[in-house]
């Protein structure tokens, strides 16, 4: 199972230092809005308290009656906006109308002081309004008397106010968000870019092949946070241990190659000796068993070295790849009459390359021994050395045969260490994988693909020179 990859640190970060950010810029609008709110009522308030003091002192006691005094030009000033003007309704006793433009809805409390205003909200013909109301007595014991006085207007007032307010405001609050917003992100950029050079080091350190021996480069951030820096100091110390693992793997690899292919050719000296000297069947079966096994462990053991050898530091230098196989071809002809099979070279006249032509050879004669081996009686087997198709600066190395082949959800496995495509007897699994070494050596990949109908075209595909 693939891991799945997670949110990026980037990412992250934008989301939790941007996330807050816009929920207090919604909290502030919300909260410029209810102050703003709270301001125009403010100032609704002090217009309907002078409103109602102004009314009541026009309002003069005669005797046991009222005299209103209530110009036409104070009634037209309450009344001028048609949309928006101020209500008022004086009512004696409290309650009972007297004169005014509407019935207002009575306050809220019963408990009214006299001579002290008491502000409330209340609902007029389906809309939300503002109401002062005041009270006051007149007349002479025992027959005095209170008279209420209201005046109410409508919170339209207000809400325009704090809609004009936030929007004045909007603007201002939006490019200081969008200007904090660019600082947060620049910040987190230019905080992660330390981290963008850890990567390359490491990215670096990976493509690069060290020489053997050589401990792999320490990643190196002098300018870094002290995290990073911590960082890089573990992943120095796992690159160190690595290295050091590798080469004790290859250390072993080569000295257990070593000491195991001297006794495998006594070996197989004394047994094709004890062969020639032997005439008994029974006899000479058994031997013919053990040599076949010392064989297959010798060619292993060349194998296991190979394999080493590829993995190590090797020079490169400038070389006709068609010249090589042509080479390569001619030697491994007179094995291909032998069984039976017809070997030949087809392509390029001449085709540059940076290459090590000890590797290159291997990766070749492993490729016709595979072909050789598994295309049977009577295949053709051809060397090509051609210009890729897909890029122009790169050249194929391939060798094709037109036996069974491989099917195809098994042609990525062929690459892999003692993958075998059939059962008989020879070979130990690693001739491909070699291949794949030396081609990744090369800066460069293996190549299969199957032959129609039928048959199998296994390579390298290499970079050419620049001058080629």
């Amino acid at each position: 199972m693939r891991p799945v990859a997670g949110v990026s640190l980037q990412r992250k970060l934008l989301l939790w230092l941007l996330l807050p950010q816009l929920v207090l810029w919604l909290s502030g609008g919300f909260l410029a809005w209810r102050i703003a709110l709270q301001n125009g009522e403010k100032g609704i308030d002090q217009t309907l308290t002078q409103s109602v003091r102004a009314l009541a002192r026009q309002i003069k006691p005669i005797g046991d009656g009222l005299l209103v005094d209530f110009p036409k030009a104070a009634q037209d000033i309450l009344e001028q906006d048609p949309t928006d003007r101020i209500t008022y309704m004086v009512s004696s006793p409290p309650g009972r109308f007297l004169l005014g433009n509407a019935q207002l809805p009575p306050p809220p409390v019963l408990d009214i002081r006299l001579g002290e205003p008491l502000l409330y909200h209340a609902r007029l013909d389906e809309r939300a309004v503002r109401v002062a109301l005041l009270e006051v007595d007149y007349g002479s014991e025992p027959a005095r008397q209170r008279l209420r006085v209201q005046v109410a207007q409508s919170l339209t007032v207000r809400e325009r106010i704090a809609q004009e307010l936030l929007e004045q405001m909007v603007l201002p609050m939006g490019l200081m968000g969008l200007a904090l917003s660019a600082l947060v992100y620049a910040g987190v950029l230019r905080g992660l870019q330390p981290l963008k050079r850890l990567e390359a080091q490491i990215e670096r350190a990976g493509q690069r092949r060290p020489v053997e021996g050589d401990p792999l480069p320490p990643i190196e951030l002098t300018s870094a946070p002290q995290e990073v820096h911590s960082l890089a100091s573990t992943i120095n110390r796992l690159l160190d241990a690595v290295a050091r693992g590798q080469r004790k793997e290859k250390r072993f690899l080569n000295d257990a190659a070593h000491q195991l292919r001297t006794p495998l050719a006594g070996l197989i000296a004394q047994t094709e000796l004890a062969l020639q000297e032997s005439h008994e069947p029974q006899v000479r079966e058994r031997l013919q068993k053990v040599l076949a096994g010392a064989q297959r462990s010798a060619h292993l053991v060349h194998q296991l070295l190979q394999l080493a050898r590829s993995e190590s530091h090797v020079p490169m230098e400038a070389l006709d790849l068609p010249t090589l196989a042509r080479d390569v071809a001619r030697e491994w002809a007179r094995r291909a009459v032998a069984h039976g099979m017809d070997l030949g070279y087809e392509g390029e006249e001449t085709a540059l390359v940076c290459g090590n032509a000890l590797l290159l050879r291997e990766a070749l004669n492993n490729l016709i021994d595979n072909a050789l081996h598994y295309a049977g009686q009577g295949a053709t087997v051809t060397v090509r050395v051609e210009r890729d198709t897909e890029s122009p600066r790169t050249v194929l190395l391939l060798v094709e045969d037109d036996g069974p082949g491989v099917a195809p959800p098994h042609l990525a496995e062929m690459f892999g260490r003692f993958w075998r495509g059939s059962d008989q007897p020879g070979g130990c699994g690693l001739g491909l994988s070699i291949v794949e070494e030396v081609a990744l050596r090369h800066e460069g990949r293996t190549v299969a693909e199957p032959v129609r109908p039928h048959g199998l075209r296994v390579g390298l595909r290499l970079p050419l020179m620049p001058q080629a």
